[in-house]
């Protein structure tokens, strides 16, 4: 019965296809396509910095891409972006300043889709903010689910310590 409930948060918090967040009507659509622009980053690259400006809404094509945090004067690593993933709808969506930096682990590919044209997009069709607003509820309710099942796992002690 547990393993049941369990499984039913993890579906219902499971992302959502890019397509379906992004779909628009063609005004909407439009604005977006004219402006998204694919950049290419080597290992190793900074994307972007915390606490940065952020320029638009970022979509992983390839590549892998890692994400960190300065928090309470300690780094942490907060996971990988990898190919369809959306990255950084906090900043797109709030007030315009990443949460967090972003990092090429190998070379890789982003489409970027500018924060103008997101907002125009959002003023032609506001269904498409909440949609997203959605999906950044949904990414911290895993991040969330995830923490929890880290914090329960067992962890097995080191003998050498303890002697």
């Amino acid at each position: 019965m547990q393993s049941e409930a369990t499984s039913e948060r993890i579906t219902a918090v499971a992302a959502h296809p890019l397509a379906e967040l992004l779909e628009c009507p063609p005004t909407a659509g439009d604005l977006l396509n004219e402006s998204a622009k694919c950049i290419a980053f080597d290992a190793g690259e900074v994307v972007f910095r915390q606490s940065g400006p952020c320029k638009g809404l970022y979509v992983v094509v390839w590549g892998n891409f890692q994400r960190k945090a300065e928090r309470m004067n300690s780094r942490v690593v907060l996971g990988h972006a990898r190919a369809g993933d959306l990255v950084e709808l906090a900043a797109a969506l709030g007030d315009g300043n990443h949460t967090y930096t972003l990092t090429a682990v190998t070379r890789g590919t982003l489409l970027l889709l500018p924060i103008r044209a997101l907002r125009r997009a959002f003023d032609c069709y506001p269904p498409l903010r909440m949609r997203l607003l959605e999906e950044l509820a949904r990414e911290v309710s895993r991040a969330y689910y995830a923490c929890m099942v880290d914090r329960v796992t067992p962890r097995r002690r080191n003998r050498m310590a303890t002697a």
